[in-house]
């Protein structure tokens, strides 16, 4: 495991924060928001009228607007046309990806070394705005990734010190990936060169439509990272603090960009905070922070056997209603709006193959919306989910389901099995439950 030097780390934060403030951002002229998504005590709303999220995880989304290989307009057009009429108003979608030479990372990637673009690539995001704009969804769009398969942190400290970026797929070393991941937060040139992206999406003009990204209202939230993390079990209250100023300091630099959109951090939640359920508040009690997220996967952490779903269901759905249900009672006591931004589960027996039933997972998005549906009601601070993922009509040829470049993109990223979690345009069952609980969403919209 790479070892962590503590030492000045807070100096070099700070003296970081100096250089940053004192940088001319050409911040954008002020335009009309009330189209823009906005945070009304602890919903959202859009237009003078309340915004719940009955949303998708598509991270791909914009590698389908390019013009390139990779893209594939014709298959966006019919994903959007499909997912707008399942009462879908939201994707969560990756804004850049970092180019790496490891088996489980996307390729092509949107930035090929620090200040090398891929033009294509951000066309296709300009595209897929316009496109959502057509249809009156919007997207969150992430920044970064504290997992390895979009590049990500990792990544970014690769270039900075020039060390082969590790597979923790292949060495299973899943604490020092996470160590190394954040190790971001405390490197000097990486903060540099992730506010020069920061900086390049934010004040983007879109190719297709002529809009800057910090006037388009189909953007409704920039994302820090999907699910950063302070490091990994053994992280200390140094890093703790660390981590906390990161996002404080980041999401400041943001709102100085753009202040029409709502800023929020792609957190798991507690456990993405490694169980510390004070730093998951401190990490959101920011006032550039504008809403909570978080994350539940009861496999993943553990609480399930995907092998035993039967011998295990109850006492790990117990754990995750509880997980659910405690996260808004903490978004209510901090006072902002929180959305379930991911969660999924696998085929049944934990398989793989899109023939395979999906008896469980229905069984559990239908108790998860359960759940959020009671405090919807009451207008209590959940203010609507994303579900992981939408794969559409995505299918991989692999008899091992390992993703490889040239493959369909789908909503299982490069690092896992193609079909672990993603919803397929065939899977009738699992559709017919979320756009059920769809349509109550658009009841409390209208």
């Amino acid at each position: 495991m790479k070892k962590i030097k503590y030492i000045g780390a807070f100096a070099l934060l700070f003296s970081l924060c100096c250089c940053f403030a004192g940088c001319s951002t050409n911040a954008p002229k002020a335009v009309p928001t009330q189209d823009f998504v906005k945070v009304k005590g602890t919903q959202f709303e859009k237009s003078g009228k309340p915004y719940y999220i009955a949303g998708t995880n598509m991270w791909y989304a914009g590698y389908l607007g390019a013009t390139t290989q990779v893209g594939n307009r014709a298959r966006l057009a019919k994903e959007l046309d499909n997912l707008k009429a399942l009462g879908v108003n939201n994707l969560r979608v990756l804004a850049v990806s970092e180019k790496s030479d490891i088996n489980s990372v996307v390729k092509p990637a949107t930035t090929n070394g620090f200040g090398n673009y891929d033009e294509e690539l951000l066309k296709g995001l300009d595209y897929l705005l316009a496109e959502v704009a057509k249809r009156d969804m919007t997207v969150v769009l992430y920044l970064n990734n504290y997992w390895q398969w979009s590049g990500g942190m990792s990544q970014y400290m690769s270039w900075v010190d020039g060390k082969p970026m590790q597979d923790p797929n292949v060495t299973k070393d899943w604490e020092g990936f996470m160590a190394r991941s954040a190790s971001f937060y405390q490197s000097a040139k990486a903060q540099e060169e992730f506010r020069k992206t920061v900086k390049k999406i934010i004040t983007r003009v879109n190719t297709v439509n002529g809009k800057a990204y910090a006037d388009d209202a189909a953007i409704m939230s920039w994302q820090l990272a999907n699910e950063p993390r302070p490091g990994n079990n053994s992280t200390t209250a140094q890093e703790k603090q660390i981590y906390v100023d990161w996002i404080n300091g980041i999401t400041a630099y943001i709102k100085e960009l753009d202040p029409h959109h709502l800023v929020s951090t792609g957190s798991e939640g507690v456990m993405g905070s490694v169980r510390d359920e004070k730093l998951f508040i401190d990490a959101h009690s920011g006032k550039h922070v504008d809403y909570l997220t978080y994350h539940m996967w009861i496999r993943n952490w553990g609480w399930i056997d995907k092998n035993n779903f039967a011998g295990t269901w109850d006492a790990g759905w117990a754990k995750g209603e509880d997980y659910l249900k405690s996260h808004i009672a903490i978004a209510k006591k901090i006072g902002k709006p929180i959305v379930l931004e991911e969660f999924g589960l696998d085929r049944d027996a934990g398989a793989y193959d899109i023939k395979t039933t999906t008896k469980v997972r229905d069984q559990f998005y239908q108790q998860v919306f359960d759940v959020l549906w009671e405090p919807m009601q009451k207008g209590e601070p959940i203010a609507g989910y994303n579900f992981w993922a939408w794969n559409g009509s995505a299918r991989t040829t692999r008899a091992n389901y390992w993703w490889q470049e040239g493959d369909d993109l789908m909503g299982d990223p490069p690092q896992e099995e193609q079909g672990m979690y993603g919803i397929y345009d065939s899977d009738a069952s699992t559709i017919a439950i979320i756009k059920a609980f769809n349509t109550k969403i658009q009841r409390l919209n209208k």
